[in-house]
């Protein structure tokens, strides 16, 4: 008679649990050699490059410019001004990319498209240096005095500050159409109103650019995925610091392809606007 609950292995019975554990090990196993396999199949010099044989699906995001905004978090010049505080250990990465310049083709598309686009920055005034405690990257933007403003309501010293805007983009931002959101504090836009902004703009894709990559960027894409939008992430229009503790592009990129509904260069975000503009 048999006994249904058990599998001949060996001359020992399995329990269905037991088979179904191994199973799924065996099968862990198999994916784990095959992403090893894509992996060596990369390009060894650089390591940003996609892999030779992905082991995701492709994206199918399809923009409708009437419901899609180009977002573009933290364009001030602590991150992308030689002058700025962060440029020595975020300078060579963005250089590599060509970030600055691919952010104003982006701001420079959406302007020529009639896109809806929102900027969400960072600011901090005196009151947020007096927080009773932080993060490693908070403390630091703290110490180097990144985003400071004198008050919320104050823009004396403002104009040309590490928190302004990089000159090149005023004439996107300052065009009297631009979202500009209230401050995220953190990293993501939990503590703004962007996501607020968006909805009353009737907007569900979200083209995301801006700095910097692994913080305030990939939190951005976190936040608005978990709040109902569709987001394709521009992977050349931000760029992170290289730290000894690690190289924060390459972290991020590896989450805006594993959690994104898409990853595009900026000649790809570019024909993408083209193609849904016809």
């Amino acid at each position: 008679m048999c006994n249904c609950d058990d599998d001949d292995h060996g001359g020992k019975k399995l329990s269905r649990r037991q088979a179904l554990t191994t199973g799924l090990a065996g099968t862990a196993a198999m994916a784990a050699t095959t992403l090893a396999g894509t992996a060596q199949a990369q390009d060894a010099n650089n390591p940003y490059a996609e892999p030779a044989v992905p082991g995701l699906p492709s994206s199918d995001m399809k923009l409708d410019l009437s419901r899609a905004a180009l977002v573009v978090t933290d364009p001030q010049n602590d991150f992308l001004s030689p002058d700025g505080v962060t440029w020595g250990v975020i300078g060579p990465n963005a250089t590599e990319l060509n970030t600055v310049e691919n952010i104003e083709t982006l701001f420079r598309t959406a302007k020529d498209h009639d896109i809806t686009t929102a900027v969400s920055p960072h600011y901090y005034y005196p009151t947020d240096h007096g927080w009773k405690f932080e993060g490693a990257l908070e403390k630091l933007m703290h110490q180097i005095g990144m985003f400071d403003r004198k008050g919320a309501l104050d823009v004396e010293g403002f104009e040309g500050s590490g928190a302004d805007w990089l000159e090149r983009y005023k004439p996107y931002i300052n065009d009297g159409k631009t979202i500009v959101t209230s401050p995220h504090k953190m990293y993501g836009n939990d503590t703004n109103d962007l996501t607020l902004q968006l909805r009353k703009q009737g907007v569900d894709q979200v083209i995301l650019a801006g700095m910097s990559a692994n913080l305030c960027t990939e939190s951005h894409m976190r936040e608005l995925i978990e709040n109902g939008f569709e987001v394709a992430v521009v992977r050349d229009a931000t760029a992170a610091a290289q730290l000894p503790e690690g190289d924060g592009y390459l972290a991020a990129l590896i989450n805006f392809r594993f959690i994104a509904n898409a990853v595009w260069s900026t000649e790809e975000a570019v024909a993408q606007i083209q193609a849904a503009a016809t």
